[in-house]
Order: structure tokens, then sequence, then C-alpha cells
């Protein structure tokens, strides 16, 4: 990097993207210079988030190095401000295809998508997506014979549900007649 400010600019968008922290040595090498111009740079970086550079203010956030490496927080004074934003998105309402994607995890599980979206005869790839970011589904390994990741339920959708286990779901072959035992839906089948 030939200045400061573009390599503070390049340290700033990669950091902005990383879901876990991020060693110098990553940053060094994915923004091909020498780690100690990084370590510079992540020092001048803290010190500005936390208004010890001149001219600088406190910001909302800072850049703290945990377990081995460096990443972007919130910071812990406006923990209350942060929960309460992301707890208003996390309570609104799901869509009807997200609620109908969710039963057939919920009875299927494990699943993968491709399985729910033969049984929806829909794709449901971002529709998983959100409930993956809602934490109501969770990855739980992969498929044995064709590799596909598969898809359960999270304690969080109990939870929210208020039953204690899988068990406590209804039946479902009660409400689609015409189906047979062999083909209903059973928790933890």
């Amino acid at each position: 990097m030939s200045d400061d400010d573009g390599l503070l600019s390049a340290l700033e968008a990669v950091l902005m993207v990383v879901d876990e922290p991020v060693s110098a040595v990553q940053l060094a090498s994915a923004l091909e210079i020498p780690e100690d111009e990084v370590e510079s740079g992540l020092q001048a970086l803290r010190a500005e988030y936390d208004g010890a550079a001149p001219g600088a203010r406190v910001r909302g956030f800072e850049l703290r190095n945990l377990a081995g490496g460096w990443r972007i927080y919130s910071r812990p004074v406006h923990a209350e401000a942060v929960q309460r934003f992301v707890m208003d998105g996390q309570t609104a309402r799901l869509t009807q295809a997200a609620l109908e994607t969710l039963a057939v995890v919920a009875y299927r599980q494990p699943v993968s998508r491709a399985r729910v979206s033969a049984i929806r005869g829909v794709n449901v790839d971002s529709v998983m997506k959100t409930l993956v970011q809602r934490g109501l589904v969770e990855d739980c390994g992969t498929d044995p014979e064709s590799g596909a990741i598969q898809y359960r339920t999270t304690a969080y959708f109990l939870e929210r549900l208020g039953v204690k286990d899988l068990s406590e779901l209804p039946a479902i072959s009660p409400y689609l007649p015409g189906l047979d035992e062999s083909t209903a839906f059973y928790p933890g089948v």
C-alpha cells in the first residue's frame, strides 16, 4: 500500500466482511503487504475507533484482538441497543413459505435442502437461509449417500414453540387426508 489512508481503508474493508477473527498474517496475505505494516495499521485503527487519535471520536464499534485474530465488534456500552435491534428482527413474523419449510424440516429432520424443495415443490434456498439466520434451523452434517448438507431444527426452535422435544410435536397425518402411516410426517423420522 502506498499510503496510510489506503492501508487503513483496505484493512477496514476486509474487517467489515469477516465473521470470525482474522490474523495479521491473513490480512497481510490478502493485502499483499508486510505483516508489520498490517500490525501498525491495526493499532492505528484501534486508536482511531477508541477516540485516541487526534481529531477522532469514540465510535460505536471497536477493534479487538481476540482468539488469535482481529475483528470489529460493537462496543459493550451499546449492547442493550444492539440486542433490541437484533431481537426486533427475530420477532418479525415468518412468511407462509418459511412456516411451510420449517414444518418440513421439523417433521423430516435431518433433511437436505433438495429434499425440502422436492416436498414443497419450490426452491427453498433463500427461505432456508432465513431460517438458519433466525436460529430456527441448523446444519447437522452431510448425507452419507449424496453428500448434501442436512438440516435440523434447533433448541431455539423448540423454545419458541414451547415444547421440550420433537416428540411433543403433534402428529401431522390427521391433517393430511389420504396419508397413510408409512408416508406421514413424524418427528425424528
